[in-house]
């Protein structure tokens, strides 16, 4: 995913120079930066899903078409895979907290 990004900025030109560095780094900096390598959080959570080729399909289609009527079969296949993976989430989450309250 952080690959399709890159290219996406970099067909736009780069970034804007507000987001670009305006030199290197002074002495001391010692942030904790991720490495391109790194996962992205949101790309996490939708492999998580088990709905990711589907939100990748869309996100392709926007990519390609521009418009987002031209994508309905795409989201709506997002939209029923996010859809079952709330409902088996919610229905494990019922389960566990009847099994705690067993217990007690």
């Amino acid at each position: 995913m952080r690959y399709k990004r890159k290219i996406l900025i970099r067909s736009m030109g780069g970034l804007p120079r507000s987001s670009q560095m305006s030199g290197p780094s002074p002495q001391g900096h010692n942030w904790n930066r991720k490495s391109e390598d790194e996962e992205d959080p949101f790309d996490q959570m939708i492999l998580s899903t088990g709905c990711a080729t589907f939100h990748y399909a869309v996100q392709e289609c926007m990519a390609e078409n521009q418009d987002w009527r031209k994508c309905q079969l795409q989201v709506q296949a997002f939209r029923d895979c996010m859809k079952e993976h709330q409902k088996q989430r919610t229905e494990e989450l019922q389960k566990r907290q009847r099994l705690a309250q067993a217990k007690n």
